[in-house]
């Protein structure tokens, strides 16, 4: 079992950067796949970046690729999302998950899920 707790939202002008961390807990942490997700107000469940379970591979979504980098350290059991130049329209919660396997951009893929953290951009 993997437990998630996301921490390093705030408030940032637009051109800015945060970075998002992921703590993971659980025995089993470094065989999962994990993945970056966002919500916005009146928007569906987005993907944003995912990494393999040892971090040879990642996968970005279109709108943010150039600008967001995701790391883990498996030793920590922490994942990463590095933002930067942000936009307004990066402003959602930010939910960091886990799964089983490969990478998957399709959030039903996940097993576990944290409870999110604000990122807010203005412009």
């Amino acid at each position: 079992q993997v437990q998630l707790v996301e921490s390093g939202g705030g408030l940032v002008q637009a051109g800015g950067s945060l970075r998002l961390s992921c703590a993971a807990s659980g025995r089993t942490f470094s065989s999962y796949a994990m993945g970056w997700f966002r919500q916005a107000p009146g928007k569906e469940r987005e993907f944003v970046a995912a990494i393999s379970w040892g971090g040879g591979n990642t996968y970005y979504a279109d709108s943010v690729k150039g600008r967001f980098t995701i790391s883990r350290d498996n030793a920590k059991n922490t994942v990463r999302l590095q933002m930067n130049s942000l936009k307004p329209e990066d402003t959602a919660v930010y939910y960091c998950a886990a799964r089983a396997g490969g990478t998957s951009s399709k959030d039903h893929d996940y097993n576990y899920w944290g409870q999110g953290t604000q990122v807010t951009v203005s412009s």
